[in-house]
């Protein structure tokens, strides 16, 4: 399946909606292939501008998908349209019943303890049929011993998942899956940010209205204000003026 692409800010990001999204996912799988998805907010697409080893992560992969809808804003402004937002919130439980359909095994890998397990629970009771072969959460650490990331390698591999989904947040899961991707038994790696936490039912998600008009991170502010401040206020007002300078062909 080949992958239309725009380029934001140097980075290659697909302009593929979720059903095709997901329809990529599962032809993955079902063609024994190995791929590495990535999940692009506008705040790793500002990072990624300034950080030569980020973009070569995401534009090495093999799809990076429009998280939010100011993402899919600037593939319009710049006459590329991204056909749809794709978020990890979305993915996530979505393809859980798509897999359920069809046999596809995941395994949970990261988030604070107990969550990975909730999602599974959470996520069995809704699909029954669901293969969830394994979860484990590390503890934290900005970055991972040797021996961390060997059992974490190890664990995956002893459970053969189609898909492995990560949440070390953004872009540590990224960085991760792309550093250890060639040693890992899966057909799928994927970071999905705080999609455990959504979709287990530990943390809220902003209503549709807001999530339609580009107001999610507007919803996570006034929940963490503290944590979001300098993301959402300081660093992601500065895209879209980039975005045009791009367009004016002036970057």
């Amino acid at each position: 399946m080949s992958i239309p692409l725009t380029t934001i800010l140097g980075t290659h990001i697909s302009c593929l909606n979720l059903e095709e999204t997901l329809a990529l996912m599962s032809s993955t799988i079902v063609n024994s292939e190995k791929k590495r998805f990535c999940v692009t907010p506008v705040n790793c697409l500002l990072w990624a501008r300034k950080n030569t080893y980020l973009q070569q992560i995401y534009n090495s992969s093999d799809g990076n998908f429009a998280d939010g809808v100011p993402v899919v804003w600037a593939s319009q402004i710049l006459g590329e349209p991204i056909r749809g937002r794709v978020t990890g919130l979305d993915v996530l439980p979505r393809f859980a019943k798509r897999a359920e359909e069809k046999g596809f095994s995941f395994f949970f890998l990261g988030a604070k303890e107990g969550v990975a397990e909730k999602l599974s629970d959470i996520l069995q009771k809704q699909f029954h049929a669901l293969k969830i072969v394994g979860t484990y959460s590390p503890p934290f650490a900005e970055k991972f011993s040797d021996e961390e990331n060997s059992k974490m390698i190890a664990l995956v591999n002893s459970a053969k998942p189609d898909v492995l989904w990560v949440s070390l947040t953004a872009p540590k899961q990224d960085y991760w899956i792309y550093e250890h991707f060639a040693k890992l038994n899966v057909k799928i790696a994927i970071g999905v940010g705080g999609a455990f936490e959504v979709t287990a039912g530990l943390i809220p998600r902003a209503p549709q209205w807001m999530q339609r008009n580009g107001l999610e991170w507007f919803f996570r502010l006034m929940r963490e204000p503290r944590r979001m401040f300098y993301r959402y206020v300081i660093e992601a007002p500065r895209f879209i003026p980039l975005v045009l300078l791009q367009k004016m062909k002036l970057l």
